[in-house]
């Protein structure tokens, strides 16, 4: 994967400009699963001849994109129960299948959403904690274990201004030292042992960030 020079571009992204980032960044032929929410968006910017294999946890391989008006069949559905497309070469398998081939360290890459990522690449993305929310655990922890490498799409700041990647997880936790790299509206961070990584800013700066955050940031290598 290319590391992006730091630049300061208009911003802040919508959600199918970061879906579009994220297809950017996946390599030829990989094997990806895509999480529940914004990530299902990438179906749709992955190039026709990418060669990428979209496994979704329901028990479906080589998803295609999401189905338009008239393409609409009710049994084809991602984990999301979006309607998605059949492209050729497409298989089914039991649902106890699919969890072994996110378990079993088959999926290169996963794509998921989060609530909370912290500086070291914790992840939590199923439960915010709080006595009348829901918990919505699916296969989001296998998926932090078992993929190669896991990358996550969010905003940067929730709707009352609180950043979401921060330097613990205040929330019940998905997985530990899982994530790779973060998608968001604003920057995009990779994770590493010397700190988080911006490897590209949109609207915004690398000081802006760092008044923003309270997490230790480095600027990508020119």
């Amino acid at each position: 994967m290319t590391t992006t020079r730091v630049m300061n571009e208009q911003g802040p992204l919508s959600k199918q400009d970061m879906a579009a980032l994220v297809a950017r960044d996946i390599p030829q032929g990989a094997f990806v699963n895509l999480g529940i929410g914004q990530p299902t968006l990438v179906a749709d910017h992955l190039p026709a001849d990418s060669g990428v294999v979209l496994h979704t946890e329901n028990g479906m391989l080589n998803m295609g994109p999401a189905a338009k008006e008239g393409e609409v069949d009710p049994d084809l559905t991602n984990a999301g129960k979006i309607p998605v497309t059949e492209p050729a070469g497409a298989s089914y398998f039991h649902h106890a299948d699919s969890f072994a081939m996110m378990r079993g360290g088959h999926l290169d890459i996963c794509v998921m959403g989060a609530f909370q990522v912290s500086a070291t690449g914790d992840l939590a993305n199923w439960h915010t904690g709080a006595p009348d929310a829901i918990p919505a655990v699916g296969g989001a922890m296998d998926l932090a274990i078992g993929a190669k490498k896991v990358f996550v799409m969010m905003t940067l700041f929730t709707k009352t201004g609180a950043p979401k990647l921060v330097p613990e997880c205040t929330y019940p936790l998905t997985g530990l030292r899982c994530v790779d790299r973060v998608y968001t509206d604003l920057a995009v961070f990779d994770i590493t042992p010397q700190g988080l990584r911006v490897t590209q800013t949109f609207g915004t700066t690398l000081d802006e960030l760092a008044g923003r955050l309270d997490v230790p940031l480095i600027a990508a290598e020119a």
